[in-house]
């Protein structure tokens, strides 16, 4: 027989369990956008077609605060020389992208890679695929174009990062990566306690994201993915372009059906697991 000791703990370990299960994904998915529901625009709204397309995928680039967009340029496109009033980043979703000094020599960047670009220092942004598109963040706003002659030094320096430099870890690196099948790259972090990576999930790979991050933001950069989460219906299929967002303790699962390999960009302000 059991004593009213063992009893007693059996009884406190079952009772903790329960309060674990229930506080489980207790977080809030925020949304869930294909990109064929994104809502289209155009960067210089003056220019109109002359100008980029431009869609928010959250927050709003003429306002104060942290936006992420797309932005699509069409073959030819090739900006004049300018500068930012902020800093921005960029990611290659489709065709090839040029963002150096005015007098560079064209290094064209395929999907997958990834650039900074620091607030008052002049350059060219050049396209060259026959589509082209990225994501494009800055962690506050608003995002301004800005004449050549009036640049300045903010002390931050740019970064060109082609596809093929990338350093990718799998789940004998990463603590993060606990899954086969799957890798991930970091690829910055600020003093605000928020970082952006990439992660690979490749041909095959089953599998879920957890996090209790108060900010995680997902940008399907390549590749399809199949995605399914507490409070959609039914999965959901996610191409380039498509946007996550979710706070709080949640479960993302991701499913990838396709003979190659899905790549998606994370930012957030908290540590996330692929199992």
């Amino acid at each position: 027989m059991f004593s009213r000791r063992v009893i007693s703990a059996i009884f406190l370990a079952g009772a903790a369990a329960l309060a674990n299960a229930d506080d489980h994904d207790s977080g809030s998915l925020v949304k869930v956008m294909s990109a064929e529901e994104v809502e289209w625009g155009y960067l210089n709204p003056l220019r109109g077609a002359l100008s980029p397309g431009a869609a928010d995928l959250w927050g709003d680039r003429t306002g104060g605060n942290a936006t992420g967009m797309l932005v699509r340029f069409k073959k030819g496109f090739e900006s004049p020389p300018h500068i930012h009033n902020i800093t921005y980043r960029g990611i290659v979703i489709d065709g090839q992208m040029h963002n150096d000094d005015p007098s560079a020599a064209k290094m064209w960047m395929p999907p997958g890679s990834f650039w900074t670009q620091p607030a008052g220092e002049d350059h060219t942004t050049a396209a060259n695929g026959e589509t082209n598109l990225i994501y494009l963040e800055i962690d506050s706003g608003p995002y301004l174009v800005m004449p050549s002659d009036e640049q300045f030094d903010n002390g931050e320096r740019p970064l060109n990062l082609h596809a093929d430099n990338m350093v990718w870890q799998d789940n004998s690196d990463l603590y993060s990566i606990q899954a086969d099948k799957a890798e991930a790259t970091q690829l910055w972090r600020s003093t605000a306690n928020m970082n952006g990576s990439m992660i690979k999930l490749n041909a095959g790979f089953k599998g879920e994201l957890t996090t209790e991050a108060s900010e995680f933001r997902a940008v399907v950069i390549g590749g399809e993915i199949s995605y399914g989460a507490r409070g959609l219906d039914k999965p959901k299929l996610l191409e380039a372009g498509s946007y996550i967002e979710s706070t709080g303790d949640y479960t993302h699962q991701f499913v990838n059906n396709s003979d190659g390999e899905v790549t998606i960009y994370i930012r957030t302000d908290g540590r996330y697991t692929v199992q």
